[in-house]
């Protein structure tokens, strides 16, 4: 049985930093890239950014860029997002995603896998 389980959500004020954890079980981690996304209260959910499965490339929204770093540790079925300077526009639930033997995705509906979200608030 596949589990993600995502940990590190929090109330933090404007400009602070925060670090997701994703812990994925039940796969074999590697073979699937994995994605971030996150949802605010009355919107779609909305990707954030992507990594593939050797790690080597990252895929990031315009709104994160330069801002968040998506990384993985494959020994450990580890996922990460690395989030500073943080806005209240970010705040949401961020979820981590599976997506078997792609490149990397944008889009919700290619993610075969989903944690059950944390939430992220950050105060202005």
């Amino acid at each position: 049985q596949v589990q993600l389980v995502e940990s590190g959500g929090g109330l933090v004020q404007a400009g602070g930093s925060l670090r997701l954890s994703c812990a994925a079980s039940g796969l074999t981690f590697r073979y699937y890239a994995m994605g971030w996304f996150r949802q605010a209260p009355g919107k779609e959910r909305e990707f954030v950014a992507a990594i593939r499965g050797s790690g080597g490339v990252t895929y990031y929204a315009d709104s994160v860029k330069d801002r968040f770093t998506i990384s993985r540790d494959n020994a450990k079925n580890m996922v990460y997002l690395q989030m500073n300077s943080l806005k209240p526009e970010d705040t949401a639930v961020y979820y981590c995603a599976a997506d078997l033997g792609a490149a990397g995705s944008s889009y919700p509906d290619t993610y075969d896998y989903w944690g059950q979200g944390t939430q992220v608030t950050v105060s202005s």
